[in-house]
């Protein structure tokens, strides 16, 4: 490929545009729908337990939601890394668990706000009706707090879509850093950090009008 000195060469991006979508877009995605899953899970068993348990397992799981939500994500993934990779071989299996769990923290707290939301006479009724406390829980309280709760979680995924660049920190090649060795092997950043900025353009912003539909269909 003849070197050149204009800002952009069409070469080059032709040249990286494979690699971003094929490599860096698929990490990129799987992390984020593994890791939204995971922080989706979590979180409602974590809203749960805050919500229903007694204060002895209620204040040691409350300091450890406080204390993930309080640190950088980037710091929990070198940390984790360092702990965890002479015992686990895949890089980007500890990245999807820490980025899943730093999101279970706020997704958690979306979801204990849906919970608040439900009215006091539906609870009110399943005790009226003697339902046991799991059924309350699955039947009248669960799906209520979910469908009050789906646009602020499609946002949280959308960021986590967003933060996925973090994993550079420890060597994961999703978009960016795929961008980031194409640079330094061909001494041209331009084109490849372009194109992963609009690929993460193109795939956030028709799922945040998505979300902005549901919203208002909700509303």
């Amino acid at each position: 490929m003849t070197p050149t000195n204009s800002w952009w060469d069409w070469d080059h991006a032709a040249a990286v545009l494979p690699s971003l979508l094929l490599d860096g877009f698929k990490i990129t995605v799987l992390a984020t729908v593994l890791g939204t899953l995971i922080a989706l899970v979590l979180g409602l068993v974590v809203a749960i337990v805050r919500r229903s348990s007694p204060a002895i397992i209620n204040a040691p799981v409350t300091w450890v939601v406080e204390f993930i939500r309080m640190t950088p994500l980037v710091v929990q993934l070198v940390f984790a890394n360092l702990v965890l990779s002479p015992y686990v071989d895949s890089t980007l299996a500890i990245g999807i668990w820490v980025l899943g769990i730093h999101y279970t923290t706020y997704m958690a707290e979306v979801y204990r706000a849906g919970i608040d939301s439900v009215p006091v006479g539906q609870w009110e009724a399943a005790t009226a009706l003697s339902l046991p406390r799991v059924r309350t829980w699955r039947a009248v309280v669960v799906p209520q707090a979910i469908r009050n709760t789906l646009p602020a979680l499609g946002n949280y995924a959308i960021s986590m879509f967003k933060e996925t660049p973090f994993f550079v920190v420890i060597y994961i090649p999703e978009l960016v850093r795929v961008a980031q060795n194409y640079g330094a092997h061909n001494f041209r950043y331009t084109e490849a950090i372009t194109l992963a900025g609009l690929i993460f353009l193109a795939a956030s912003y028709p799922t945040s009008l998505l979300i902005r539909r549901l919203e208002k269909k909700l509303a």
